[in-house]
């Protein structure tokens, strides 16, 4: 499954290097692409993995997840 998350506060790659790492420790991600320019996070993932969780890890990380997914 591939999701688009618009993500406030990005500010510099310190940002990206964090949500990558707290992203990246949920089982069943494979992909992450965090767009500082367009502040967007790109994830791919399977189960066990799910948005929520993805969500939650950004949320943990220090950073604001909009809603509106695509």
């Amino acid at each position: 499954m591939k999701i688009q998350i618009p993500v406030s506060g990005m500010r510099c790659d310190k940002c990206v290097d964090k949500i990558e790492r707290f992203v990246g420790e949920i089982e069943g991600v494979s992909f992450i692409d965090v767009d500082l320019k367009n502040a967007v996070v790109k994830v791919e993932f399977n189960p066990p993995a799910t948005q929520e969780l993805i969500t939650e890890a950004i949320l943990e990380a220090g950073f604001e997840p909009n809603a509106h997914n695509s």
